[in-house]
């Protein structure tokens, strides 16, 4: 019998159903708060800790973009890896496997030496791979549990537990690296953030693991999962509007790739920063984002998803640019919330063009897990032009004549902010409005903040829901 949204009508069932139904939302929600503050403790802070690390130039490249070229890998083998387990132990299996490697990192904090930063590089891509492995099966789990008409509350209340536990959780990690700074033990405050973003994962996996997961397991391994992916992988990459799309949004993220690990490098090195100030310079942009999501919305329904891409990609040429003007901090603040502002609207609109693109009766989240590997291999690329260039900086300015840049990373703002005008330049005219479909209700899509980064915007997820048998 497949599990049911709706309320059981037989006396006998509904009291049990909605014990386990009540208990595992509930729990959810705290699952929600604790793998958040493993995020928020972890993920914004890699570029920082690698620098303090002793990261090089190139390698900061190899930090931002192999991880996320090994997550994006797993993400499309996570289905066919998944079928030989059981749901609920596999995700849970890879949430206490991502809770050690963060482990390993704040054991890491008392090391430093380019051997350090290689080992960085190495626990960074297994945290992304677990990542990428648990999200599928977790989108899956989740439609199977939350009742249609209870989805849309949910989600936002969900939504927005992560988001204040993760901006209090970041603040917080800030002012901790500040402070231990002051005295000299900065390696003490990065394996204490660490050890809290272990905790939290820990206790994300004991609480998974109490959740109620409705499908038998025997439902959960198909045969043939893999072959039947590559095929959809293949017919997806034929049509010319989802190509398009995805070389787009891939290629433009590679060129925000070229200067994102340096925005960091700016701050803390050549302006002295101390890490609360890098910190509140981030937060200022997430929050601005969250908050122009709405309006977004309402724009992209308006006017359409193309229009609200066309002029958001003509913006985000600008933003690194802006970094040149001035240094002082109130000013950065702004440039921060107007980046803020601008990924908010290209994060929004990209995710529903490419549901308006895919066809009829296919597999949503297959679309969007090719889509996200082919971001991700461009990113790598990007983040390792990026380190290249900015090694290769001073010969740059000197050749080019480019001294009044000041700061050897302008280099780097320069020449991302330039390609990214000539993907927008490029893409934008090959990119159709595509006839609007009509917009799923909740119980077909429910879209929700996975994550975030001050720099490439919000990052936002699907849950794609089945509708149920009836027959039981």
């Amino acid at each position: 019998m497949q599990a049911s949204s709706a309320p059981d009508t037989q006396n006998g069932e509904a009291s049990p159903r909605r014990q386990w139904l009540r208990l595992t939302l509930r729990r959810s929600q705290q699952e929600a708060a604790a793998s958040s503050t493993m995020t928020a403790a972890s993920d914004n802070f890699f570029n920082a800790f690698a620098l303090f690390l002793g990261a090089s130039l190139l390698q900061m490249g190899w930090v931002s973009g192999l991880p996320q070229l090994f997550g994006a890998l797993c993400q499309l083998l996570s289905v066919w890896i998944a079928s030989y387990f059981n749901r609920r132990p596999f995700i849970v299996a890879m949430a206490l496997v991502q809770a050690s490697s963060v482990v390993a990192m704040a054991i890491l904090a008392f090391f430093s030496g380019s051997t350090a930063v290689v080992t960085l590089i190495s626990l960074t891509m297994l945290y992304q791979g677990c990542l990428n492995l648990i999200e599928p099966h977790w989108r899956a789990w989740m439609g199977s549990v939350v009742p249609p008409r209870r989805r849309g509350t949910f989600f936002a209340s969900r939504t927005r537990l992560t988001m204040l536990s993760s901006l209090a959780v970041f603040i917080l990690g800030g002012g901790l690296l500040s402070a231990t700074e002051k005295l000299d033990l900065t390696w003490l405050g990065f394996t204490l953030l660490f050890l809290l973003a272990a905790s939290g994962r820990f206790i994300s996996a004991r609480l998974l693991w109490l959740m109620h997961d409705p499908v038998r397991d025997q439902e959960q391994r198909k045969p043939g999962v893999f072959t039947q992916t590559l095929r959809i992988y293949a017919q997806a990459w034929r049509d010319d509007s989802f190509r398009h799309y995805s070389l787009f949004v891939a290629a433009m993220n590679a060129m925000v790739a070229i200067s994102a690990p340096f925005f960091a490098v700016y701050m803390l090195k050549d302006l002295q920063w101390t890490y609360l100030e890098f910190i509140l310079t981030s937060v200022v942009s997430v929050i601005s984002q969250f908050i122009t999501l709405r309006f977004w919305g309402f724009f992209s329904d308006q006017f359409g998803n193309h229009r609200t891409m066309t002029i958001t990609s003509c913006l985000l040429p600008c933003l690194p640019l802006l970094w040149l003007v001035s240094d002082d901090y109130g000013y950065i603040l702004a440039v921060q919330v107007v980046s803020g502002i601008c990924w908010s609207g290209f994060s929004l609109s990209t995710a529903n063009y490419l549901y308006d693109i895919r066809p009829h009766h296919t597999d949503f989240a297959s679309y969007a897990a090719l889509q996200s590997s082919v971001k991700a291999g461009l990113i790598f690329i990007g983040a390792i032009a990026g380190g290249v260039i900015a090694t290769q900086s001073e010969w740059m300015v000197t050749e080019l004549g480019w001294q009044w840049l000041g700061h050897a990373v302008f280099t780097v703002f320069v020449v991302s902010g330039l390609l990214r005008a000539a993907v927008a330049w490029w893409f934008i005219p090959r990119l159709v409005e595509p006839k609007i479909r009509p917009r799923p209700k909740l119980l077909q899509l429910v879209f929700r903040i996975r994550g975030f980064n001050a720099i490439s915007g919000l990052g936002l997820d699907w849950l794609t829901v089945v509708k149920r048998n009836k027959k039981r």
